[in-house]
């Protein structure tokens, strides 16, 4: 029976040791540098920082704090630190709030005596910046709302400020609801601690076990004035339910009496100008009811409190823009006492670039509904294709957390909460992903001598671009989508390999001031459009380019001769030859040209045979395809009145409305692009569309294929297309009902269906999207626009590789990141599709919140949020 006593009573003890000192939840003590666990004097445990850090050096010194010995402290040190030095704190179901304190030290750990200065983040604030010539040890607290499962704490050198250096790290949770009354905006504001007083204390400071959430209680003591009243010390019980911050009991007990003055006083110094949040304690510990008005730097916030007994209350006041703090409390009835008072600096968060603000909407069947902006702390498009693209360096850029604050990535520009700039020159990148195209915001991109290669693609959408340097890659053509670049104004393509003419989609551009095109494999005419004196033009290193029809024509039929290097700079003077230079130059140039001008013709009929031989070889190959019909270029003049009506414009070229001699009304396309890749699209399409037919496919009528002219030739649908219901004219026009939109879809999934398994060898259309489905009067819808298909012409393969091509917000992730085409590519764009039709959204906008910017991920949000 004894002994059974015995282990209950130690069973017993030991629980109470357990809550005592033990009851640690959420405690987070990280010793920086330190190899070992250990457990200190308040029974706290102490772990190395090795797993939450992967930068910096550490190192020993030692140091005695107070008036104990000497002992050996660890320290990391962040030496010739350019970015942030990031911890990865866990916070993850902790309390609303939490409490993170910081301990630098120097010592003179590295002989140099030359204590260094930098700043510390927390998340996207800077909080603080540390100087230990100031102060060593350095000890900073700050209270932080928390929003993620992980918090960054990030020390960050500062021009000659030395290495920062560290030494302990804690994290404590703290009461639910804690510091908020009478604060705005609580998710954006941070706490920096100033003073934390345990008022009538003299004793040295108290914290954990007395205060379970081990914030420090410093004594009180070197306040001024000090000797204005006694400190009173009497055990009392209160209460304390109604405590939002739940201060100790213990610090409840002592309290500052006001005794033979009319006035107490705290008169608090502070670190800056800023904005303060106080927050003052109060708990009777005498047998009577005070009465006293409260005065914050001579000005009366409350009047006549009242303390009544064995009642604890707390009163919390926000300064703005001050730089001292007078607490003042003013005699009115008995004794004015104050318990405990905290002061901090209010420190703002800046709006977070990959976080959602205000109100957001989703889409059901009968009409669109708000989703709470507390349900809204989602991952934004542009973080998101950040590190995308970094992955697709191969580099570590050292993109953690936030883009932009507290200070910008490297090779990042940001205004505000807005990436503006990215700057990728000398980085091997070899393509422009479609992520390129998620960076809505950009004003400029640098993707100088990054190997790119073939055509520029993938940054239509960035309608805010300003400037765009491609300079010093292996470009060959020009992409389809340049004309989206509304608003630019610096093009720089220079030494790359660009092939064919310059199209006349850089003429639309309205914006631009420089077109930097030397040093590349260009001829022609150069658009006129690019002939007007707000552009200026730089061509030399091509082989012939200039605004006048004749200046090329010899030229451009022998392109082994070499021409001479011509740069075009519109507006600008051009002074007059001097007369003895232009005889000499006639006299010497007539001998030259007689000459030149024999071994041109001669080259020029050669050529012609050869051309025509190619045109008649590919004709006759075309004809072998079953083709509906075969036109003349005057064929295709009489039949849209000399190219009078446009109706479209496309990657392949303008579309025109035409009229058969029959009067069959048709649409004509008229290829603009004149590199290989354009007229590879040219026979693609017309050899897919020779074999195929279906009732939701567009029907090739004929094509003309002569020299200089690739033409297709469609049956019209007056109807437009889907993108132009949802987005264009035809949306303020025609209604599109929910039965119109869903046997939209049924037609275009026959289509794509046919395609897939209908047709033999199978065909993989790479580019669904809602301007490539077009409707008749009837609002039946085709699948068109086969210059990018793929056969699969082995019956049994399960993919085909090939170099990624589609249209940026409809590419399949799958498709991009390896390259391996399947018909799913085709049914994920056509998942977009379909997305657009219930929602009526593009699939990339930059209208709304910056979370809804791509409609995949704005519907996947949505969906994980119910």
């Amino acid at each position: 029976m004894a002994l059974k006593l015995f282990w209950v009573s130690f069973t017993l003890f030991f629980g109470f040791l357990v809550v005592a000192f033990c009851d640690q939840d959420g405690f987070l003590s990280l010793s920086c540098g330190g190899a070992k666990s250990y457990v200190d004097s308040s029974k706290i445990k102490w772990v190395s920082d090795d797993t939450f850090i992967t930068t910096g050096n550490t190192t020993t010194v030692e140091y005695a704090e107070g008036t104990s010995s000497s002992s050996s402290i660890a320290l990391r040190f962040f030496p010739e630190s350019r970015g942030r030095n990031c911890y990865k704190l866990p916070v993850e179901n902790m309390s609303s709030i939490v409490l993170v304190r910081a301990q630098f030290v120097y010592k003179n750990y590295d002989g140099l005596e030359k204590p260094p200065a930098f700043s510390v983040s927390l998340g996207r604030a800077v909080v603080s910046t540390v100087n230990l010539t100031h102060k060593d040890p350095w000890i900073d607290e700050f209270l932080w709302p928390v929003s993620k499962d992980t918090l960054s704490f990030c020390l960050q050198a500062i021009p000659d400020g030395g290495a920062p250096v560290i030494s302990s790290l804690e994290v404590r949770p703290l009461p639910r609801g804690a510091y908020q009354s009478g604060m705005e905006d609580i998710p954006n504001k941070s706490l920096r601690k100033s003073y934390r007083i345990n008022s009538g204390y003299t004793n040295g400071s108290l914290r954990y076990p007395v205060d379970p959430f081990d914030r420090i209680w410093d004594a009180d003591q070197s306040y001024t004035p000090f000797h204005s009243s006694p400190g009173f010390n009497i055990p009392l019980s209160f209460n304390l339910s109604s405590l939002k911050e739940s201060p100790p009991l213990d610090v409840l007990q002592t309290a500052r009496v006001l005794a033979r003055q009319d006035v107490l006083h705290y008169n608090l110094p502070l670190d800056k100008l800023g904005d303060y949040y106080i927050v003052l304690y109060f708990a009777s510990i005498l047998p009577v009811s005070a009465s006293f008005d409260i005065l914050i730097n001579g000005d009366v916030e409350l009047s006549e409190f009242t303390i009544r007994t064995s009642e604890a209350s707390t009163l919390y006041f926000k300064q703005k823009g001050i730089i001292n703090l007078d607490i003042a409390l003013r005699s009115i009835i008995f004794y004015p006492q104050i318990n405990a008072l905290e002061v901090y600096e209010i420190v703002d968060i800046p709006p977070e670039t990959s976080s959602t603000t205000g109100n957001i909407f989703f889409c059901k069947s009968d009409g669109f509904f708000p989703l709470s902006s507390a349900d809204s702390i989602l991952p934004e498009l542009t973080v998101s294709a950040l590190q995308v693209i970094e992955q697709a360096t191969g580099f570590d850029l050292g993109w953690q957390d936030d883009p932009c604050f507290p200070t910008p990535w490297d090779h990042i520009e940001c205004k505000g909460s807005t990436v503006t700039s990215l700057d990728l020159s000398d980085i091997n990148l070899r393509s422009i992903s479609p992520t390129f195209g998620d960076l809505l915001d950009l004003k400029i991109l640098n993707l100088h001598n990054t190997s790119l290669s073939g055509a520029t693609q993938n940054l239509g959408s960035l309608q805010h671009l300003e400037k765009l340097n491609l300079s010093f890659n292996q470009l060959t053509s020009f992409g389809s989508d340049m004309n989206g670049l509304v608003n630019l104004r610096v093009l720089d393509l220079h030494n790359n390999s660009l092939q064919g003419i310059v199209p006349d989609s850089l003429g639309e551009l309205k914006n631009l001031h420089l077109l930097n095109l030397e040093n590349n494999k260009l001829q022609g005419t150069l658009p006129l459009s690019l002939n007007r004196e707000s552009l200026e033009v730089r061509t030399s290193g091509n082989l012939c380019l200039s605004f006048s029809t004749m200046a090329c024509n010899d030229v451009s039929s022998n392109p082994s001769i070499e021409t001479p290097q011509v740069t075009i700079v519109t507006n600008k003077k051009h002074g007059a030859h001097r007369h003895l230079a232009i005889i000499l130059g006639a006299a010497g140039g007539t001998l030259f040209a007689l000459l030149l001008t024999s071994l041109l013709v001669l080259l020029y009929i050669n050529k012609r045979k050869t051309e025509a031989t190619y045109t008649t070889s590919a004709s006759i190959d075309m004809r072998n395809w079953n083709a509906e019909r075969i036109f003349s270029y005057k064929e295709i003049k009489a039949a849209t009145n000399n190219f009078k009506e446009v109706i479209g414009r496309g990657s392949f070229g303008s579309v025109y409305l035409g009229k058969l001699s029959d009067g069959k009304p048709v649409a004509v396309k008229v290829r603009f692009d004149k590199t290989q890749l354009g007229a590879d699209s040219f026979i693609n399409e017309v050899h897919l569309l020779s074999q195929i037919h279906h009732q939701n496919l567009v029907s090739l009528e004929g094509f003309c294929h002569e020299l200089k002219h690739q033409i297709l030739v469609y049956e019209y649908l007056p109807g437009g297309s889907l993108a132009d219901h949802l987005y264009g004219p035809n949306s303020q026009k025609v209604s599109l009902s929910w039965i119109r939109r869903l046997k939209i879809a049924v037609d275009a999934a026959k289509g794509l269906d046919y395609l897939h398994n209908g047709s033999d060898p199978r065909i993989i259309h790479r580019d669904v999207k809602c301007s490539n489905i077009l409707l008749d009067c009837e609002m039946n819808a085709k699948v068109c626009d086969f210059g990018l298909s793929k056969q699969v012409t082995l019956a049994d393969a399960t993919h085909v590789t090939t170099v990624v091509k589609g249209t940026a917000g409809y590419l399949d992730p799958e498709y991009y990141s390896t390259q391996q085409l399947t018909e799913k590519s085709d049914v994920y764009s056509f998942g977009v599709v379909l997305l657009e039709l219930i929602c009526g959204r593009e699939p990339l906008t930059h209208s709304g919140t910056p979370d809804s910017f791509n409609l995949v991920l704005w519907v996947t949000i949505i969906s994980f949020s119910f």
